[in-house]
C-alpha cells in the first residue's frame, strides 16, 4: 500500500522547483515496459512540454493542484484547440486519446 497524501505532493513538488526542467515524475508503475504508466507529474509555472503525441497509448491529466492550459496541434504543428484545467474547477482533467 503506498498513500498518495498532500506530503508526496510537496515532495514531488519540491523536487519539480529544484528541476532545471521545473517538472518531477513520482512513478506508481513497477518498471518502463508496464502495461500502464502510472505517475505523478509536478509542473511547476515556467515548464514546458514539447508538442508530443502518444500514437498507441492514451493519456490523462488530473489536476491536484493550480491550472494548465493544453494544446492541442494538427499534424501541421497548428494550434487547433486549448482547454484550461483547474483544480477544484469545473473543468479539472482530460482524457487524450492514443494518436491525438
Amino acid at each position: 500500500m503506498e498513500l498518495l497524501d498532500r506530503s508526496l505532493l510537496k515532495d514531488v513538488s519540491d523536487k519539480a522547483k529544484a528541476n532545471e526542467r521545473l517538472r518531477m515524475n513520482y512513478n506508481l508503475h513497477d518498471s518502463l515496459d508496464a502495461p500502464a504508466q502510472r505517475l505523478l507529474n509536478a509542473l511547476e509555472p515556467g515548464t514546458v512540454l514539447p508538442i508530443h503525441r502518444h500514437t498507441h497509448t492514451a493519456e490523462t491529466y488530473i489536476l491536484l493542484g493550480g491550472k494548465i492550459k493544453v494544446l492541442f496541434y494538427n499534424t501541421f504543428r497548428e494550434l487547433i484547440r486549448e482547454i484550461l484545467l483547474t483544480a477544484g474547477g469545473e473543468t479539472f482533467g482530460v482524457h487524450i486519446a492514443a494518436g491525438e
